[in-house]
Parts: structure tokens; C-alpha cells; sequence
């Protein structure tokens, strides 16, 4: 059963021609009559589930959104992206060519998945962060500021350790540097060690995450200057 139509509005990307959508039905928090995003065409969101595409995202070419995945704000999704089972992408985000974005996994503000990547589980990908290539972030990893994770080698995620269960996430950024997301925490490694020495001294969870520290260091191959 059909649970939206294409409206007569449109909107022009690379040359391909969007229509808003409208539903039909009432479904999950949608009512029928309510006004969605854009696609080019009706294989671009499935009828089956809670899918929805919203406000002014723009979904085209031979992309997929199924499942109960939201795709709003001012997102894109496109090429032969999919975005499926509970995931969201919203704000600037653009998911494009095979990405895929599963799970309750999320990609918001203006961060970018594309090339083979894929995100999934409940991994968080925010801020200006593009990821990209083969690489894969799952589990509960968070990837944000300007993180540029273009294979597995460039992130390593440690968890679940501290004092929130959290996975520790450490990956390359765009000047080169190494970035740390843990929890609420958001730094490079030496903001990281000062956090944990801070917040967490004297205790099992200090010793946890200078252990996923000192790791960490080796993967990456960062000299530890710190008793020099």
C-alpha cells in the first residue's frame, strides 16, 4: 500500500529533478497530509516500515532509505547509498556513492559517509567528520570534529571501559593528528590524558583508560614523550 505520492513542488541537484513528497497514511509519527523532503523518484524510499524522508532532505539517483530510517533537516543521501534499519541522517550530512548507514547508527551536522564505508550499530558521526573508503564504525563510537577515518587504520575503538562503559574512539584527523571521543569528551591525546588525570586519578578507571591510552600511542605510532 502506498504511503506517499510525489507533489508537483520541485528542486534541481546535479541536474536531476526532486519532487516533495506528501503521505498518504498515517504512519509511525507522520500523519497523512504531512509534507516530506525530496526524491527523484519512488524507488528512492520504501513504502514498507516507518522510513521517512523530512523537512528538506534531498534523496536521488539510485539511493535507498527503508526500514524505520529518517533521513531530515538538510540532508542528502544519493548515488547508490542505503540508509536503513533505525539510522538517521540529519543536519548537513551527506551520505553518497555505496555507503551504507545501519543500525541505530546516526551521521548529523556536516559530516560526510561515502566511497564503501559503513556506520552502524549505535556510532555517532558528527561535527565535520567524513568517513570514507572501506572503513567501518560501529559499535558505540563516536567520530566527530574534523576526523578523516578512510580505512581501519585510522581509527582504533577501545571499549567498553571508564566509568560510563563508553567505547573510546581514537582516529586520524585532517592535519594529521590523532582525536579522541569518549563519552562527552571530545580532544586530541594530550587534552585526553590531562582529562583522565583530572577527572579520574587514583582509581580503576584511570588505570582503564591510560591503559587504552598507552595502547593507543602504539597503534599510531606516537613517541610518549611524557617521562622524557
Amino acid at each position: 500500500m502506498r504511503k506517499y505520492e510525489l507533489t508537483d513542488e520541485t528542486t534541481t541537484i546535479d541536474g536531476c529533478t526532486l519532487h516533495r513528497i506528501r503521505a498518504l497514511r498515517d504512519f509511525g509519527d507522520v500523519k497523512a497530509g504531512d509534507l516530506g523532503g525530496f526524491v527523484e523518484n519512488e524507488t528512492n524510499l520504501s513504502y514498507r516500515g516507518d522510513c521517512w524522508i523530512a523537512n528538506n532532505a534531498l534523496v536521488w539517483d539510485d539511493a535507498l532509505v527503508c526500514d524505520n530510517a529518517r533521513v531530515c533537516d538538510n540532508a542528502q543521501v544519493c548515488d547508490s547509498a542505503l540508509v536503513y534499519s533505525d539510522a538517521r541522517v540529519r543536519g548537513d550530512a551527506q551520505v553518497c556513492d555505496s555507503a551504507r548507514v545501519y543500525g541505530d547508527a546516526q551521521v548529523c551536522d556536516s559530516a560526510r559517509v561515502y566511497g564503501d564505508a559503513q556506520v552502524y550499530g549505535d556510532a555517532r558521526i558528527r561535527g565535520n567528520a567524513a568517513v570514507c573508503g572501506d572503513a567501518q564504525v560501529c559499535g558505540d563510537a563516536q567520530v566527530c570534529g574534523d576526523a578523516v577515518v578512510k580505512d581501519q587504520s585510522d581509527i582504533v575503538s577501545i571499549g567498553l571501559i571508564g566509568s560510563g562503559d563508553d567505547t573510546t574512539a581514537f582516529y586520524r584527523t585532517k592535519n594529521g593528528t590523532v582525536a579522541v571521543s569518549c563519552g562527552c569528551f571530545f580532544g586530541n591525546m594530550d587534552e585526553f590524558e590531562n582529562a583522565v588525570h583530572e577527572t579520574h586519578f587514583g582509581t580503576i578507571y584511570e588505570k582503564q583508560y591510560n591503559a587504552a591510552i598507552a595502547f593507543a600511542k602504539v597503534y599510531f605510532n606516537i613517541e610518549d614523550t611524557a617521562h622524557e
